[in-house]
């Protein structure tokens, strides 16, 4: 029997089963990390397999960037749209819709017989993961009623997310060195089909208060905006950031989010409300969580290719070098609760971003013949331990921030700004890295057999990291509040 509506304090869902047959909240805590740890794992996951489809696929450069670029450019382009989808047609719908994608997808990607199909695939799976992340947060924090169980299980959420991105390059390193790269994307179908079927039967369905429509012109608007721009940033790999190729669409997409945000100030029922901004919770957090995105995404990209083309280690031994990094960034994150109970959110988060830093000013001293425990290790243990500590005090003030009916708009806003702070990251830090000049072969995403010159450009872009999370920890320490107050929206 299909279960009906339940209402969520916190969310403002719709009314109610009856508490025997409510799903115990580590299950939907459980089903929702599992679905955002698939699909932040696959932002990272085929960068190792690149060699391999190269040689398979017959795919150039620039064929090899747009296998990671289609995903992250839809993943952060149909974010917002995906979060207040969730709210206005339900977050089991919506987590249940994207994950349907997402694997499907999987597995077009994984039999894909050239490039364009990959290239397709790609682009439909970071369709689907825009459609579930958001929902994601949003059952999380619905699961979980207000205080120290809730600041826990958003803990796990974070934890689960960064370890996505951490596990892709050993995920990956070891499904290319035992199988084929094809199971980098195959991987996902059992995986999605159990998560789907453990969905099926332990989420409820909840969504923001009834007779709300979606605001049609304001969701393209914001999508075509975010999309153009995550184009443009990607661009910026390939044509430098005073082309044309790269101008004219971060151009358009900041047009377009102009437009947007003019339509926004005149609509009755908005996609984002405006006021939302208002709250320093939500837009201090949102701004925190962007700028370690931009150095964390960055980190995992480097430190992988650094293992490979400099140290020479092998795609599997890459990966598992960067396990303790994996598990620093979970502990981080589960400790976060406990020592924020002490000291509070925006304590935690400013002292979280600068062990943080300290680790990346540490990975910038790298050489060409650094040891594991000097240039893996070491920085790897504080770089991701002071992320995972920052990033679960700045969820809880963004999400603890909004109205009932927003939830899921802001979870979509947090995770958007993870993706598209990851996005602009990477784009201006290889542009960093590759702007060093040193004599050599110019950087590239599969390196060259002799990666002595690429150790200069790779230690500019962790200086440049450091310095980043410098000016957020002081950002906010002036800009997060103490307390959260909860703000109703008015367009």
């Amino acid at each position: 029997m299909t279960a009906m509506p339940q209402t969520d304090s916190a969310t403002g869902s719709t009314p109610a089963l009856s508490p025997l047959r409510a799903p115990r909240p580590w299950l939907v805590v459980l089903v929702a990390c599992a679905g955002q740890f698939l699909v932040v794992l696959d932002v990272s996951v085929m960068n190792v397999a690149l060699p391999s489809l190269k040689a398979d696929l017959g795919l150039g450069t620039v064929g090899l960037q747009w296998v990671l670029n289609a995903y992250s450019i839809a993943f952060a382009g149909f974010m917002l749209l995906g979060g207040r989808a969730a709210d206005l047609y339900g977050r089991k719908t919506m987590f249940l819709a994207g994950l349907g994608l997402f694997t499907a997808a999987s597995v077009v990607g994984g039999i894909a017989p050239e490039g364009s199909y990959l290239i397709a695939a790609r682009a439909a799976q970071g369709l689907g993961a825009a459609a579930l992340s958001p929902a994601t947060l949003t059952l999380v924090t619905s699961a979980v009623p207000a205080g120290a169980a809730r600041t826990r299980a958003i803990a796990t959420w974070t934890a689960v997310g960064a370890a996505g991105g951490a596990a892709g390059g050993f995920v990956g390193g070891l499904l290319v060195d035992l199988l084929d790269w094809r199971w980098v994307l195959l991987v996902n179908v059992p995986i999605g089909i159990v998560v789907l079927a453990a969905a099926a039967l332990w989420l409820r369905e909840g969504r923001a208060a009834t007779g709300r429509r979606l605001d049609l012109p304001g969701a393209v608007l914001v999508t075509a905006g975010l999309a153009t721009l995550a184009y443009g940033i990607v661009q910026t790999e390939t044509t430098g950031w005073t082309s044309a190729a790269t101008l004219l669409p971060l151009l358009g997409g900041l047009a377009l989010i102009a437009v947007f945000v003019a339509v926004e100030r005149r609509t009755r029922e908005p996609l984002v409300p405006l006021g939302i901004f208002r709250n320093r919770a939500v837009s201090a957090a949102n701004a925190g969580i962007m700028l370690c995105g931009a150095s964390s995404f960055a980190m995992w990209f480097f430190m992988t290719v650094y293992a490979q083309n400099v140290l020479g280690y092998t795609p599997l031994e890459a990966g598992l070098a960067l396990v303790p990094s994996s598990l620093a960034v979970l502990v981080g994150s589960k400790t976060a609760p406990r020592v924020m109970a002490a000291t509070g959110a925006k304590p935690l988060a400013v002292a979280g971003i600068l062990v943080a830093a300290g680790g990346f000013a540490w990975q910038s001293t790298m050489t060409a013949d650094g040891t594991f425990l000097t240039t893996i290790l070491g920085p790897g243990i504080l770089m991701m331990g002071g992320i995972g500590l920052a990033t679960t005090p700045l969820a809880t003030l963004a999400t603890s921030g909004a109205a009932p009916g927003d939830a899921g708009l802001v979870s979509g806003l947090v995770n958007t700004s993870r993706t598209m702070g990851g996005a602009l990251g990477l784009a201006v830090l290889t542009t960093v890295a590759a702007s060093v000049p040193v004599p050599g072969p110019d950087f590239g995403l599969t390196g060259a057999p002799d990666g002595s010159h690429l150790v200069p450009g790779y230690a500019m872009a962790f200086r440049v990291s450091a310095g980043v999370l410098l000016t957020a920890a002081a950002l906010m320490a002036v800009w997060l509040p103490r307390a959260v107050h909860r703000t109703v929206q008015k367009p």
